[in-house]
């Protein structure tokens, strides 16, 4: 009777993440399809030697996940995104505002304006964090059919890179550029080549998959 283990065991469990790509085939495990073809190298390599098959480069970071999601939905679910935090920004400063600050003096509009840019990015910063973080995608990108991925391995963003990339997006907007910075930020991914990332991904090192 043979000692060697059955097939399968001892491998790690599969990882939790269900977007995560999935490392390719173990080479030497002695499989007969782990034959080159067409008298490639041994060891089930590419038989055109490397990640590319025309010529050795790196392999494309972005193969066997889903295709990139064009920039049009992208901003339709930015769009839908902050009308939702918006609102929500809104009626927390109405509900807190007093009388006292509606009176012709600058420096009780620059206070109030600074509490609500202060409301405004904790809120789109914490919203983008926690939905991203916990599935990949904002309501916004749910229903248009999109998810956030990390660019090397396609697994859903940590909560610190989505942190960063919250950071990079929203505290611009809310203190300074407003809606200038959204524009250049999120429309980068218009002309960004190859991955279509905005100013805030390749801060993050991550992309916007179609999950349609």
């Amino acid at each position: 009777m043979s000692s060697e283990p059955p097939p399968g065991s001892g491998q790690p469990p599969p990882d939790d993440d269900p977007f995560r790509k999935q490392p390719p085939p173990a080479e030497g495990s002695g499989s007969p399809y782990n034959t080159p073809p067409y008298g490639g190298s041994p060891g089930g390599g590419d038989p055109y030697g490397g990640g590319d098959p025309y010529g050795g480069g790196p392999a494309d970071p972005l193969a066997g996940m889903p295709p990139l999601a064009p920039s049009g939905r992208r901003t339709l679910a930015r769009i839908i995104d902050m009308i939702m935090v918006g609102v929500v920004v809104w009626l927390i400063t109405w509900g807190v505002g007093v009388s006292e600050y509606n009176v012709d003096s600058d420096d009780m509009q620059y206070g109030r304006s600074l509490a609500q840019s202060s409301l405004a990015a904790v809120l789109y910063i914490a919203y983008d964090t926690i939905m991203i973080s916990r599935s990949g995608q904002t309501l916004g990108k749910k229903w248009l059919g999109m998810r956030v991925a990390n660019l090397d391995n396609g697994s859903t963003p940590s909560t610190q890179t989505t942190l960063i990339r919250s950071a990079v997006l929203w505290i611009p907007f809310a203190f300074c550029c407003a809606c200038i910075w959204t524009a250049i930020a999120g429309g980068w991914s218009y002309f960004d080549k190859p991955y279509k990332q905005g100013l805030h991904d390749k801060a993050a090192k991550t992309v916007v998959v179609s999950t349609t």
